[in-house]
């Protein structure tokens, strides 16, 4: 009979350790992410589904246990269970049985981590490694000699134009000018009101 092994759990966690913690799990501090992604050991992802996250194990074909916060994360997530790359979690609603449940299932059904192995091909599927493309740009601004005609424009602005100081100061004269014309003709039409109601008042 094949002996049943518990895996094991690498979590990044500051703060007081919690008494309720397995003994197959380890807190550490920092973890670098990358790394522990690429290990061929690991199983299953359990992450928040921040982009950069997201694009680290797509690379590595590692199946994720999704539980969004805020911002696009919760796309990211949705977009990992639509390809059948993950399980997504409520944080409002989920338990500890439910996390349970949701690991379980990405580790131990195949078809988690052979989908997230088809996202991690098609990934990487490029014309150029990446490391050849950096090789070849550094090499093409060597051969131009720092490659000036790539330079941004805003190099070259003096820091109030870089902000739009001067657009900015234009928009506020014309602005002031135009609040100053305002005031003067009401300032004249009243006037003139004025003067008419006192002839009246004569007559």
């Amino acid at each position: 009979m094949a002996e049943v092994t518990t895996p094991k759990v690498l979590w990044r966690f500051e703060g007081k350790k919690p008494d309720t913690l397995g003994s197959n799990t380890r807190l550490y501090k920092w973890i670098p992410q990358n790394d522990l992604l690429g290990h061929p050991k690991t199983r299953a992802f359990i992450t928040h589904g921040g982009i950069n996250g997201i694009y680290e194990l797509l690379y590595h074909g590692i199946p994720v246990v999704g539980i969004p916060l805020f911002g696009d994360q919760l796309d990211n997530v949705v977009h990992m269970k639509t390809k059948g790359a993950g399980v997504r979690l409520n944080f409002l609603t989920m338990s500890s049985t439910d996390l349970l449940h949701a690991v379980k299932t990405v580790i131990n059904d195949p078809s988690y981590k052979q989908n997230a192995m088809w996202l991690s091909r098609i990934h990487q599927d490029q014309p150029v490694k990446p490391m050849d493309r950096a090789v070849l740009w550094i090499e093409f601004v060597m051969r131009h000699k720092g490659a000036k005609h790539l330079r941004v424009a805003a190099h070259d602005l003096t820091w109030f134009q870089y902000h739009s100081l001067d657009v900015l100061g234009f928009l506020l004269a014309c602005v002031l000018t135009l609040m100053l014309v305002i005031t003067k003709c009401w300032l004249l039409c009243c006037q003139t009101f004025a003067k008419s109601g006192k002839k009246q008042k004569r007559e």
